[in-house]
């Protein structure tokens, strides 16, 4: 592992459905993400028709710790060759929920998709969050770009 790059340790349990499964892992050294797999049954692919979405099981649950989250981001191979992104792409998996890790996944393309035991169908990354505390004021102080918005740059 690179110099740079620091860990955290988090607790994760598979369900029977996952027993058979990978745990997440990193493909390559660089990776940010860590692979999440389908754990749907080997008999019964999940069909994900074209413009429709559903939630896709992982069989994992995880107790990241207070101080991260994890987000649930789309695999770039999916979108690009499939259409199939993340409809609330990142999600994120707060540090006290313990239930499954859901994906729910949609079908921008127009032909339907099979999702099979073990498909790679998400990315997790783990992440530090930090809290805020509101501080109420009349004004905030100006800035160049003031309130513009919304493409105010332009192209």
């Amino acid at each position: 592992m690179p110099a740079t790059m620091s860990t955290v340790q988090i607790q994760i349990a598979r369900s029977p459905a996952a027993a058979d499964l990978p745990l997440p892992q990193y493909a390559t050294e660089g990776a940010a993400g860590l692979d999440l797999r389908a754990a749907v049954p080997a008999d019964q692919p999940f069909a994900l028709a074209a413009g429709a979405w559903g939630i896709v099981p992982t069989g994992l649950r995880v107790a990241i710790p207070p101080g991260y989250e994890g987000q649930v981001r789309p695999r770039s191979g999916l979108a690009l060759r499939d259409g199939i992104g993340i409809l609330n792409g990142p999600g994120t998996i707060d540090s006290d929920y313990r239930g499954e890790i859901g994906i729910i996944l949609f079908n921008f393309s127009d032909r339907d998709f099979l999702i099979r035991r073990g498909d790679r169908i998400a990315q997790l990354v783990i992440q530090r969050v930090e809290r805020c505390e509101w501080k109420e004021v009349e004004t905030l102080p100006d800035t160049t770009r003031g309130p513009g918005g919304f493409g105010h740059t332009g192209r």
